[in-house]
């Protein structure tokens, strides 16, 4: 209601401007000048892009609706920001990085982890919302695996593009690509049949993702913490649109994490509290 409010407001000013100003003793010019000040209120669109096959984060529910921790994040942070109307746009989460480059979407939110390689490319807002320590995820039988040399020659099942990818593909620049990594077409439940299968013999993943994708724990996590990271939203690099865009999104971050909203938000869809890292 605000943003309409808000765009009624300017589009008033400006036709009021543009009525009046001759009387006013304004030249065409400033007319037109203060008619384009006045339609700077308007709200702006920004898409973005998320995918609708991770359990709790960003899926289609049983009612058709778009849903999840990081979709109803946006949608939070959507209200708290009346100069924006954001419009969510789902896509294969291998496509959400393209997107962003080639300007059909304006940031990704699909828990996407802060690590060097995507640090070059693109960029992050600085606030985390999430905060998470990637493992090994083995079936619940298999005590064979704890590190990734016990990966070597066998199947690793991983999403193209995804953080997780990249520890595997870093492992294999410098183990003459030791594993074989199987990049994953299907869902994230796909995952849980592919490993008990015996298709592949493990993934890597999220610490909170294990009870989301495996709610009847056929599958269990192994070893030491792969890496770990903060969890941003990415944009594109070198456009001053976007920065600002990040900036206001760190804001009403902050405002979230203030109120206990986020944390809410967490709890509910993830269920517990991961916005913070637990070990600092």
């Amino acid at each position: 209601m605000r943003k309409s409010w808000t765009l009624a407001v300017a589009l008033l000013l400006t036709g009021v401007i543009a009525g009046c100003g001759a009387d006013a003793g304004q030249t065409d010019g400033q007319a037109k000048e203060a008619a384009a000040n006045a339609s700077a209120g308007a709200v702006k669109k920004i898409i973005v892009g998320t995918g609708t096959n991770f359990p709790k984060v960003c899926f289609i529910d049983e009612n058709g609706k778009l849903t999840g921790f990081d979709v109803e994040l946006v949608r939070e942070i959507d209200k708290r920001l009346p100069q924006y109307e954001f419009e969510l746009q789902t896509q294969e989460f291998a496509n959400l990085l393209l997107s962003l480059e080639t300007k059909k979407i304006d940031f990704v939110a699909h828990e996407m982890e802060k690590n060097p390689e995507r640090e070059q490319k693109y960029l992050f807002n600085k606030e985390p919302y999430a905060h998470w320590r990637n493992k090994i995820i083995v079936a619940k039988d298999n005590d064979s695996i704890h590190t990734l040399d016990d990966l070597k020659g066998k199947k690793v099942l991983t999403g193209a593009t995804s953080a997780e990818a990249q520890i595997l593909e870093n492992y294999n620049k410098k183990n003459n690509n030791a594993i074989n990594i199987v990049y994953q077409n299907g869902a994230a439940k796909d995952t849980v049949n592919q490993i008990t299968t015996g298709r592949v013999e493990a993934t890597v993943g999220a610490d909170f993702s294990l009870p989301l994708i495996d709610p009847q724990g056929k599958l269990k996590t192994t070893g030491d913490d792969l890496g770990e990271a903060d969890i941003l939203f990415v944009f594109r690099k070198d456009d001053p649109e976007e920065q600002k865009l990040a900036d206001d999104i760190d804001g009403a971050i902050k405002e979230l994490k203030s109120d206990g909203t986020l944390a809410k938000l967490s709890k509910e869809w993830l269920g517990s509290d991961f916005t913070y890292d637990s070990k600092k």
